[in-house]
């Protein structure tokens, strides 16, 4: 399969992953990001205003404010507070935005895995048996490759960003970088969903990197449209989590429709 061919492949199984879902009865699946979210924006919220209470009493603590009764000394108090509060609700949301597709797929790791293995039963009709031990497997490789993916693409980014200080070229880097940078990560969301049917066909890192490379126009447009949703302002984090789902299904098709097609050839041969 060619490079355009694997393109057209991701796309059309993400379209068809969709009414495979509900027509297979997989859609209460999508309860899981919903519950996901919800935990993910109160325990960030919490965690933030519990961080702003911590650096507000420990810098206030040090300088002695909270006591000061100087003039203005109750308008300053409140100018600090509000200003930590702001500075690290605006910190949580950059890492939060940026960094929310790999926590997606670390903390939905569980749900990825048994999925994926539900989707392929009801495909090729295999049986999978359920062994707890076998789906802690799938568990681990999925956050290490997830976090293996993460580090990578900060790789790319530094080196973007050190690019762009060289003239003229590193101009050039600038303006290209938010689009590479896109594709990067679409390759490296792809990887992860993909690497699910891989792992369960007892394939190793290493091969699954060969075989994934192999197809990368595939593994590009079925990682692309989870990229996408993530930049639809506002909703996109919610709509990530859904997207994700069908992301998973889709690459499951996919591989499975490569190995059916693998097999046609070998027996032609």
């Amino acid at each position: 399969m060619g490079f355009f061919n694997d393109i057209s492949l991701g796309l059309r199984t993400y379209f068809k992953a969709t009414g495979f879902i509900f027509s297979k009865g997989l859609w209460w699946y999508f309860i899981f990001p919903v519950v996901l979210t919800i935990i993910l924006f109160f325990g960030g919220f919490t965690l933030v205003d519990k961080l702003t209470d911590f650096i507000k009493d420990s810098l206030f603590g040090l300088t002695n404010l909270e006591n000061a009764d100087f003039f203005l000394a109750n308008y300053l108090k409140g100018f600090l507070t509000g200003f930590i509060w702001i500075i690290f609700k605006l910190l949580f949301f950059f890492v939060f935005t940026y960094f929310v597709g790999y926590i997606i797929l670390i903390l939905m790791s569980p749900v990825f895995a048994f999925l994926s293995e539900k989707t392929d039963k009801i495909i090729t009709g295999k049986d999978y048996p359920f062994n707890a031990e076998q789906l802690m497997r799938d568990i681990v490789r999925g956050i290490i490759i997830a976090l293996r993916n993460m580090f990578i693409e900060l790789g790319c980014i530094i080196v973007l960003f050190i690019i762009s200080f060289i003239p003229i070229i590193g101009w050039l880097f600038a303006l290209l970088s938010p689009v590479i940078l896109f594709f990067i990560s679409s390759y490296f969301y792809g990887f992860s969903f993909m690497d699910y049917t891989n792992e369960r066909r007892k394939l190793s890192v290493k091969q699954s990197v060969s075989i994934i490379r192999k197809y990368k126009g595939l593994t590009l447009a079925n990682g692309s449209v989870f990229s996408l949703s993530l930049l639809i302002p506002f909703c996109g984090i919610l709509l990530a989590g859904f997207t994700a789902i069908v992301s998973v299904v889709a690459a499951t098709l996919a591989m499975d429709e490569i190995e059916s097609q693998s097999k046609k050839l070998a027996l032609k041969t």
